[in-house]
């Protein structure tokens, strides 16, 4: 290996570390929140959004609220998901997309990548109708047709090709601890959508 390519190769290797550390300064602990329908990509995101609370304001059903500096300074007072005790209405309009002046949240165009809000599962330890007695009482809370399908006709499945992520069949359901888990969705940076 000549000399210069030595030295062209460290000089690769260095910026790269040097600009992984500085995206991971950016974007922080990714995986711990659930970002609002049809946000940017996280790095996207958080250059975008201007922390006026205007989605936050406009979500009827106080689904979003804002993070606080214990998730991290970067990311203090930009709005996430409370997915854990209420579910997204997926709104008509959605407001909270309306209301986003800086563009943070975006309606896709037409043919692009669907809604994917989280990652939902049903626990087959905790569902009830997995443990033998009748339930359903998710049975109708799902707004996607097709998301909640029924395996023997009572156990309740979600089809994570058609799912949304938005969290209605855990605010319906009736067991503690909720039989429904729910977790950030995990995108590709290619199908996130970058300003």
């Amino acid at each position: 290996m000549k000399r210069r390519d030595f030295f062209r190769l460290g000089a690769q290797k260095a910026a790269k570390v040097v600009s992984r550390a500085a995206l991971d300064k950016i974007v922080g602990p990714v995986g711990t929140w659930i970002r609002p329908p049809y946000s940017l990509s996280e790095v996207s995101f958080q250059q975008a959004c201007t922390r006026c609370d205007a989605c936050i304001e406009a979500c009827t059903y106080d689904v979003l609220f804002k993070l606080t500096n214990n998730h991290g300074p970067q990311v203090a007072d930009t709005p996430a998901m409370d997915l854990v005790n209420k579910g997204c209405h997926m709104c008509e309009n959605w407001p909270c997309v309306a209301a986003c002046e800086a563009q943070a949240l975006v309606m896709p165009g037409k043919g692009e990548e669907r809604l994917r809000i989280a990652q939902v599962e049903i626990d087959p330890n905790i569902c009830l109708p997995y443990a033998g007695p009748e339930c359903g009482a998710c049975a109708h809370s799902c707004p996607v047709p097709g998301a909640l399908e029924w395996q023997d006709r009572i156990k309740p499945v979600i089809n994570q090709s058609l799912c949304s992520g938005c969290a209605l069949c855990r605010e319906a359901c009736i067991v503690e601890p909720k039989a429904v888990k729910v977790a950030p969705a995990v995108l590709e940076e290619s199908a996130a959508k970058v300003s």
